[in-house]
This record gives structure tokens, sequence and C-alpha cells, in this order.
């Protein structure tokens, strides 16, 4: 008879275990299986150029960052000011992927809240996007000089992040 309720207290303490964990979790730190492995190699047309293409293995030898955003994208308004600040420092080359969004609307607007970008490419179907394991945007990687994913940024781009992440890794990778 003990036996019959043990079994049920015991699962439900394991699952509770599990629940308290998880939720005390940072949402915007999933870990990403590429990090430490060789960024995806693309080749995309330039949202400003459409007859212009960027590939990704133009960056080989550099420090830079791949900023996922979208014209429609409500958290991208957040972080952009951040980014165009940052873009003045000229610390690492920043390339938009406008992920899944029209190249004429991703154009406007550049135009109305400021270019960050080195460059921009249009990534219409999302298939980049997948490559790089894309949760949603905005997201930001940091790749080194050998094409190495250094780090992932989920979510909005944050002064602190700016400021305790990104600064301190590009300048380590810049060595």
């Amino acid at each position: 008879m003990k036996l019959k309720f043990a079994i049920p207290l015991v699962l439900f303490l394991l699952l509770s275990v599990f629940l308290w964990k998880g939720l005390r979790m940072d949402p915007r730190r999933v870990p990403s299986p590429l990090i430490g492995k060789a960024a995806p190699e693309f080749v995309l047309s330039d949202i400003h150029d459409p007859t212009r293409t960027f590939s990704s293995q133009t960056m080989l030898g550099k420090v830079w960052l791949l900023n996922v955003y979208a014209s429609w994208c409500e958290s991208c308004r957040d972080e952009h000011p951040l980014l165009v600040a940052f873009s003045g420092k000229q610390l690492a080359p920043i390339i938009g992927l406008d992920y899944k969004d029209k190249p004429e609307d991703a154009r406007q607007w550049l135009d109305r809240m400021g270019n960050p970008y080195t460059l921009s490419v249009s990534d219409l179907d999302g298939r980049v996007g997948i490559n790089y394991g894309v949760y949603g945007v905005p997201e930001t990687y940091v790749i080194d000089k050998q094409g190495i994913i250094r780090d992932k940024i989920i979510g909005p781009v944050t002064q602190q992040r700016i400021d305790d992440q990104l600064i301190p890794l590009i300048k380590e990778l810049s060595q």
C-alpha cells in the first residue's frame, strides 16, 4: 500500500525539481549547438543593390557580427538605436540579415531608423536563418576571423550586453 503512494510522490518531486530549475534559467541564453563551430556559408543579394551579392566567406580574416532583423519585428526597433550607436565605434562590421522580409520594406525601415550595417542582405525564404538556428528575430552572432561562431544573443541587444559581452569578446577575438 505504501509503494502505491510512494511512486507518484517521487515522480511529483522529481518533476518539481526539473520545473524549478527550468524557471530559474535565462530564456535569452538558449545554448546554441553552433557555438564553436564554423558559421554556415551563404551567398545572398544586397537589399540596396540586388545585382550585388555578398558571401559570408568574404568576411574570413575579420571579426564580425551577423544581426538577424526584419522591418516587421517590434523587438528589432528596440535594439536598433543601440546597433546604430555601436556601429559608430567601428569595432567590428555588422552584416544585417533581413529575415523573411521584403527588401523594399527593409530599405524603407533602414532609411527611417538609420543604417548600422556595413551591408544588409535579404533572406526572403529564411533558409540562411534556418542554417544558423534562428529561433526568431532579432538574433546576433559574433563570428571570429576563422569563421567560427563565438557567441549568439537571442532577442534584442541591450546596452549592458554590448558593454559586458560584445565589446570584450570582439576585442579579445580581434587580437
